[in-house]
């Protein structure tokens, strides 16, 4: 059973920075794309960023040159760098790893989210 842990999440005013960090446990051989989503109250939920295992990066539009999405493929682990966070990036954010390779097989995962709010 794989398991994705999210962190970092929390209050913090417009302007501000937040890291958020996403472990993925289990029998691991191997993940291809990690991401982060988000989901605000009413909304569907959306593409924020996304890294291969390789190091490509794709982000959504509303936040390029704010976020910046890493990961340390020794260590299973993605992380987003959220720099001059807006009231609208206000929402849960999910972390999502894809074709996940372990000892049963390959699958999709995604963690159980942690809320950012930016307000003053």
């Amino acid at each position: 059973q794989v398991q994705l842990v999210e962190s970092g999440g929390g209050l913090v005013q417009p302007g501000g920075s937040l890291r958020l960090s996403c472990v993925a446990s289990g029998r691991i051989s191997s993940i291809n794309n990690m991401g982060w989503y988000r989901q605000a109250p009413g909304k569907e939920r959306e593409l924020v960023a996304a890294i291969t295992s390789g190091g490509i990066t794709n982000y959504a539009d509303s936040v390029k040159g704010r976020f910046t999405i890493s990961r340390d493929n020794a260590k299973n682990t993605v992380f987003l760098q959220m720099n001059i966070l807006k009231p609208e990036d206000t929402a849960v954010y999910y972390c999502r790893a894809e074709n996940v390779v372990t000892f049963w097989g390959r699958g999709d995962y995604w963690g159980q989210g942690t809320q950012v709010t930016v307000s003053s």
